[in-house]
């Protein structure tokens, strides 16, 4: 069977900052594999440690991703499945910053204090992708260490519903900047469609970022990304969700914090109970005692939980009737014949 492949880089003026609101700059079947670049959050014009992001950029332009991509077949009601090929940093450099009001460790506009705001501060990092690694140093000290390569995507989603158009930077039931490391290669995402064609979109590329992404950036990096798309018919998903080979992963957004938790467990309780041919209580019981919650962000307007367990407890069960391990299959083949 042939599979067809799109390669996709948008110029600078086809970046989009919202979900939703914009029409499609591609249209593919189900089967597709998109070979796409995406720009960093900063939209490259972060270089150096002297391009402080108040003076280079322009809000509200940031956090840009490339798409939307209109599936054909995807209607309300459907799945998105997006299976993550492959991340690779797309140039030998990426940065990370500090701002005045933005972050989990200082004053914002929603947690108003009288304290001095922190100090707008860029580090960049050298990418070593045949080494694996990225070069933290200090920017007030000597001090340097190689952090380990751990690509990821922080934004992805479709268009939300109701005609919104939701700013790229909210992560929310559409997708969005969910800001979790566990949407890595080898990843499928699930995204509950909204809109004919769904309009998938994906930016915001780390290097690597700790869970909760505690200052409001990770290693903010340029990618080639390769995904493979499929439509899951008749099939609903409430929020984003995550499956790799090992593990399933339900996603929560909001505020406070412990809302998020909440929607995340909740539903991998009910994905649980759904998948086992549980009881609702007795699946409760078993993601309590067997599950874990990574955080995703702690600095968005919304915040972000992951709720993950581990297909071994769950006798093997995977998602969406093995699309999964069929995408798998799909990208172990690609990646054996580029």
């Amino acid at each position: 069977m042939t599979t067809d492949v799109v390669k996709y880089r948008p110029e600078p003026d086809e970046l989009s900052y919202t979900f939703g609101g914009r029409e499609a700059v591609l249209r593919v079947r189900p089967g597709t594999i998109l070979e796409l670049y995406t720009e960093d959050c900063f939209g490259g014009r972060v270089r150096t440690t002297d391009d402080l992001p108040s003076q280079v950029c322009q809000f509200p332009y940031l956090n840009p991703v490339t798409g939307p991509i209109h599936v054909e077949g995807a209607e309300p009601g459907d799945t998105l499945a997006v299976h993550f090929i492959a991340i690779e940093p797309a140039r030998d450099w990426a940065v990370s910053t500090t701002f005045p009001h933005f972050g989990a460790l200082t004053s914002t506009h929603t947690t108003a204090t009288l304290q001095p705001p922190l100090d707008e501060v860029v580090w960049r990092y050298d990418v070593d992708v045949a080494a694996g690694t990225a070069t933290y140093r200090a920017r007030r000290g000597d001090y340097t260490v190689a952090l380990p390569l751990d690509p990821m995507h922080g934004t992805a989603g479709v268009a939300p519903g109701a005609f919104e158009a939701r700013m790229t930077i909210t992560p929310d039931a559409h997708g969005g900047n969910m800001d979790t490391p566990e949407l890595r290669a080898g990843v499928t995402a699930y995204f509950g469609v909204n809109v004919p064609g769904a309009l998938f979109a994906l930016g915001d590329g780390h290097c690597r970022q700790g869970h909760g992404e505690v200052c409001g950036t990770g290693i903010e990096a340029a990618m080639n990304t390769t995904v493979v798309v499929d439509v899951v018919k008749g099939a609903g998903t409430p929020w984003p969700r995550l499956e790799s080979d090992d593990a399933l992963m339900s996603t929560g957004s909001a505020r406070p914090l412990e809302d998020a938790y909440r929607i995340s467990q909740h539903d991998l309780v009910t994905w649980t109970a759904e998948l086992v041919g549980l009881d609702q209580l007795d699946a409760y019981q078993l993601v309590s005692q067997a599950g874990g919650a990574p955080v995703g962000n702690v600095c968005d307007t919304n915040y972000t939980m992951v709720a993950k367990v581990d297909k071994r407890y769950l006798g093997g069960a995977g998602g969406y009737d093995g699309v999964h391990a069929r995408l798998r299959q799909t990208a172990q083949h690609y990646l054996s014949h580029r």
